[in-house]
């Protein structure tokens, strides 16, 4: 098994082993675990979050060997660069990554465990939750900084923000599963709108989000309005489709 630490962790490098390599049997189940699987440890007085990756399919074991990093390594670098930029996510404590002669097999992103109040998901599920359109406002000024820093989270979907309420009805916001973005120079205004299409398919938080990103970015609230519902539109029919060929091509299920 190969580890990388970050530098503020190498004290705890033999106990973070320990937790890795008692994965299956020690830690407390975080979430249902159907896809990867994220266990919680306490670290001294912390308590500290190890995602474990499902073994990659023949074809990815390779290339993750010699042509891609691992999801691991991506999340913990790209956690670092988020940090760099002054964007919130769990702070990185390493990764490790197993391979064999046929690629690579498991791997593991160890990072501290954030405790939130809420995430992006319950402003979808709960219209009346207490302060909504200021938090939806504040997350929609996140993304815009996101944005304007060239950061493409592609997997900016109602679960992998977290919230946390601060004092005098401040917010702070925190991204998780990371391991998919792209950086770039500059983000032109189709890709920023596309980037938000997974986020609600709610008309009256498209119109909210709207208003602020028009604010911020300069632009008339209906051009940022009608580009946000397209986009958000096109992405709600593709995963319904996909949803109706699952369950035919399922039906014996």
């Amino acid at each position: 098994m190969k580890y990388i630490f970050n530098p503020s962790f190498k004290s705890f490098e033999k106990q973070i082993r320990n937790f890795v390599n008692n994965f299956d049997t020690t830690g407390i189940l975080f979430g249902d675990g159907q896809r990867n699987k994220i266990k919680l440890f306490d670290l001294d007085d912390t308590t500290i979050n190890i995602k474990s990756f499902k073994i990659p399919n023949v074809i990815n074991q390779v290339a993750y060997k010699y042509f891609r990093k691992s999801k691991a390594r991506r999340s913990y670098e790209y956690a670092n660069k988020l940090i760099e930029n002054g964007i919130g996510t769990p702070q990185p404590i390493a990764y490790a990554e197993n391979f064999k002669l046929s690629g690579l097999e498991k791997s593991f992103y160890i990072s501290e465990h954030l405790q939130s109040h809420l995430t992006f998901r319950e402003l979808v599920l709960e219209p009346d939750y207490h302060d909504h359109e200021n938090i939806l406002r504040q997350f929609t000024k996140f993304t815009f900084d996101l944005h304007e820093k060239g950061i493409e989270f592609l997997d900016h979907s109602p679960g992998n923000t977290l919230i946390r309420k601060e004092a005098n009805n401040v917010y702070s916001f925190y991204l998780v599963d990371l391991n998919r973005m792209n950086f770039h120079e500059t983000m032109d205004f189709d890709s920023r709108m596309k980037n938000l299409n997974r986020l609600t398919p709610k008309i009256e938080m498209l119109a909210v989000m709207s208003d602020e990103y028009a604010k911020l970015y300069g632009k008339e609230y209906d051009t940022v309005f009608t580009k946000m519902c397209f986009y958000t539109n096109d992405f709600q029919t593709k995963f319904h489709r996909k949803i109706a060929r699952k369950k035919k091509l399922l039906f014996w299920r």
